[in-house]
């Protein structure tokens, strides 16, 4: 079984994790060029993944319902919503975005190549 790692380690990680436990965090969006950088290939609808924590422990299991590679400044509304991270607009959602990746040093453009995954809590 694969893992996903949502965030960066720390209190980001933790607080994404506990929104996939609640249930309020049923997406999330990744950077094209990283499956490429870590010769990983793209999730796919039916597949589970293990959550982990910073540590490498599986706190959960969630299955992919849904994958969509699009350009960053297509991302819907709808999906963006469906982080649960409690942005209040799509422009929210953006510019938070915006800032995390530049803050780990890859900036991106309303052009740059995204993966938007879907998904359920299954265990």
């Amino acid at each position: 079984m694969r893992a996903l790692e949502l965030g960066t380690p720390g209190d980001l990680r933790a607080r994404l994790n506990a929104l996939v436990l609640a249930g309020a965090k049923t997406a999330t969006t990744g950077l094209l060029q990283e499956y490429a950088q870590e010769t990983e290939g793209l999730e796919y609808a039916g597949e589970r993944l293990a959550l982990l924590d910073d540590h490498g422990r599986r706190v959960a299991t969630v299955e992919i319902t849904g994958v969509e590679i699009k350009p960053f400044g297509e991302v819907t509304w709808e999906h963006a919503a469906a982080e649960g991270e409690g942005d209040a607009s799509l422009e929210e959602w953006r510019e938070g975005h915006r800032r995390f990746w530049e803050r780990i040093g890859t900036p991106v453009t309303d052009r740059t190549p995204v993966a938007c995954l879907a998904f359920r809590l299954v265990g």
